[in-house]
């Protein structure tokens, strides 16, 4: 298994600690530099943390856990009107990115009202893309537990729910966990109980994350996610000529490829492995809700019998 870490350290030599993880069989996500900083979004083997520790102080650099490495999040508002506070949504969206994890927002087409609100197939099936749903909710106890018995209706993935009350999870139907405090903002959350809620919300998405890799590991992706990124990058071209951001985009059990699914889904089912297998042999490349993107999902090991 990999350890997800923050590395944050001086530009200079920082290849160096780049070239030991990918030395020792993990994988760079992600790599920002800001003038003289640099930081790396990495997955390190377990039993090889205390390498990489003993470089990252060698270069006084830091390097510190983040359970949202790797992951895609959707941000889920009732509606993107003034009425349910965007810039709260963003704020979310925002500080977990800074996290580690790739953020979506959602604004629901029916989400107003606590009687009438209700979630489309469409909005429902593209959630259950994600890893995970943070649902940013209201001021009201009431209406937070009514709009809790209908907007998760056929969710898949774990709900973290937010709102102003203080409630505990077991009050709101159908959350897998929820963080008070938040409800409806008229600002940047930029003061310092503020962003302690927060790091609070972060914590404990993070332990839901860290709940979830241990189910996988008790029946591990036939591939791992990052091996089918890097796949990908050597094989395909056109994802490197690619302007999104995050051409492709890590979740726990597979990945998103941000290029047309009619034109390149075979090309990517085709693609072939060192040790002989191809894509479609071990992960399902299927079209996303997401403007037509490609969704692969990873095959467990109990279905084809084997992990490369």
């Amino acid at each position: 298994m990999f350890e997800p870490m923050m590395y944050t350290g001086g530009v200079y030599k920082h290849g160096q600690i780049a070239e030991l993880v990918e030395d020792l069989g993990g994988y760079i996500l992600q790599k920002n530099i800001m003038q003289t900083e640099v930081v790396l979004l990495i997955l390190v083997p377990i039993e090889d943390m205390a390498i990489v520790e003993a470089k990252a102080a060698e270069l006084l650099g830091k390097l510190t856990r983040a359970p949202l490495t790797g992951t895609e999040i959707a941000t889920v508002a009732p509606t993107l009107a003034y009425h349910h506070l965007p810039h709260l949504d963003c704020d979310v969206a925002e500080f977990l990115r800074k996290k580690g994890a790739k953020t979506n927002m959602v604004g629901l087409a029916r989400g107003v009202g606590k009687r009438i609100c209700q979630l489309s197939a469409y909005e429902r099936d593209l959630i259950n893309e994600h890893d995970l749903a943070v649902f940013i909710l209201g001021n009201y106890e009431h209406c937070i537990i009514e709009k809790s018995k209908k907007l998760y209706e056929g969710i898949e993935i774990p709900i973290v729910v937010t709102g102003a009350p203080e409630l505990k999870t077991e009050d709101v139907p159908n959350a897998t966990a929820y963080v008070g405090s938040f409800g409806r903002i008229l600002h940047q959350m930029r003061h310092a109980e503020e962003l302690r809620t927060l790091d609070k919300l972060a914590e404990v998405i993070g332990n839901v994350f860290d709940n979830l890799r241990k189910e996988i590991a008790k029946d591990p992706p036939s591939v791992a996610p990052q091996r089918i990124k890097k796949e990908i990058e050597d094989q395909v071209q056109e994802i490197i000529d690619s302007l999104h951001p995050l051409p492709i985009t890590l979740q726990l059990n597979g990945v998103r490829v941000k290029l047309p699914y009619e034109e390149y889904h075979e090309m990517i089912e085709n693609i072939k492995f060192v040790e002989g297998v191809t894509m479609k042999e071990v992960a399902q490349v299927l079209p996303s809700k997401m403007r037509n993107f490609i969704l692969i999902k990873a095959k467990p090991k109990s279905e084809t019998g084997f992990v490369i």
